[in-house]
């Protein structure tokens, strides 16, 4: 390793991804792997133990997920500069990230054509976003955001619970629960739960 080097931080949960991306720096004299950690907590101790110039980071991870974790490591550093990857494009999971702190999002399926111009453009100070990924979120700008009350009726009703259940889990009359349905079917342009689920989770707006 050398001091001009950019040092990539490779957090992911799978063994077999953490060796596709070292493979893939290890063709580039310019970069290199220096630590790779399984989860997020793993993410913020390796972080402040190596002080690499770009982490990539997997958001669905066992125990602290990669929204988490980049919080975290963007308020012990603002300056860190980190890329989600992942196999998620949801509008609504990318926009937590990108709130949270991360300055790029590939996904996996991008790693071998994508990943070395996200790391260096990342490294050089600027933000890359795949194409697919912000065409979803132009694709979604406009549309009216679920409200928390909302997305707690949702995830009741992504669990299983009848309209019944869900009033009573959250304090609520049944014909609110009702009310709420309707303006979620409408914000996610469908007609019955099913497909409310299906969209909310596709979007990354619940989890299943």
């Amino acid at each position: 390793m050398n001091d001009r080097q950019i040092r990539v931080l490779v957090v992911d949960d799978h063994p077999v991804l953490r060796d596709g991306v070292a493979a893939a720096l290890g063709n580039h004299s310019d970069m290199v792997m220096v630590g790779e950690a399984r989860n997020g907590r793993e993410a913020i101790e390796l972080f402040r133990a190596l002080r690499p110039d770009v982490t990539l980071m997997d958001l669905q991870m066992p125990g602290m997920n990669g929204v988490e974790a980049i919080a975290a490591i963007r308020s012990d550093d603002p300056g860190a500069r980190i890329i989600v990857l992942t196999t998620y494009m949801g509008d609504a999971q990318v926009m937590r990230a990108l709130k949270a702190g991360a300055v790029g999002y590939l996904l996996k399926s991008g790693l071998r054509t994508e990943l070395i111009d996200a790391i260096r453009d990342v490294h050089r100070g600027q933000r890359h976003v795949q194409r697919d990924v912000a065409n979803e979120i132009a694709t979604h700008v406009v549309d009216e955001p679920l409200t928390e009350r909302e997305i707690a009726i949702l995830r009741l009703v992504a669990s299983g619970q009848a309209n019944k259940q869900v009033a009573s889990k959250l304090g609520l009359s049944e014909e609110t629960v009702k009310g709420h349905l309707k303006n979620i079917f409408t914000k996610l342009d469908v007609a019955d739960r099913t497909h409310a689920v299906t969209v909310a989770a596709r979007r990354g707006i619940i989890e299943l």
